[in-house]
């Protein structure tokens, strides 16, 4: 190990004096180095091992003027990446914890009556009946519908602004009214 961070710091401080073939001879170096420190921590997802490569790559770019010689540039560089990998875990942990496979909820998501689900959308007709009709819709469009604020803003022929307020005023007038039932 002494041996490679010899042979980078070498090229690392040519690199950073200049000379490009160093550079770009480094940058392939350090690539081979976190395609293995990336493989043995995401074993399973090799297409974002990659990308986790890349991004580790652009950030070493970007922060090469923050390297100081008197330190080790391969702890400099595993440094980097484990940010770039506990980055990655937080991002994607928060999202995969929604995404299930919908095979496995086939049994659970078959109705036999529609009943319910037909009462239930006759209710949340009437809720939002006592809105006025600007509020109802932005929030039809955004909450139901799932329309980003810009496609909403475009549909309704109104400012983002306009439809944020509008989204805003009916869920409280909505709360308002649901906590005056409770």
């Amino acid at each position: 190990m002494e041996a490679i961070e010899t042979q980078l710091h070498a090229l690392w401080m040519r690199a950073q004096a200049g000379e490009s073939d160093c550079y770009e001879q480094v940058l392939t170096l350090l690539g081979r180095y976190l395609r293995s420190f990336m493989r043995k921590r995401l074993p399973a997802q090799s297409s974002e091992v990659e990308d986790l490569v890349q991004e580790t790559l652009m950030a070493i770019h970007q922060k090469r003027h923050t390297y100081q010689s008197d330190q080790a540039l391969t702890a400099w560089v595993y440094a980097i990446a484990r940010y770039k990998w506990v980055d990655h875990l937080r991002s994607h942990g928060r999202r995969a914890q929604w995404h299930d496979d919908i095979d496995d909820w086939a049994d659970t998501l078959a109705a036999e009556d529609d009943g319910p689900a037909q009462a239930a959308q006759q209710e949340l007709a009437q809720v939002l009946a006592v809105l006025p009709a600007k509020q109802r819709e932005a929030i039809e469009h955004t909450r139901l519908l799932g329309l980003s604020i810009a496609e909403t803003a475009q549909r309704l022929g109104q400012s983002e602004a306009a439809v944020k307020v509008n989204i805003h005023r009916g869920l409280k007038s909505l709360m308002a009214q649901w906590a005056g039932k409770a």
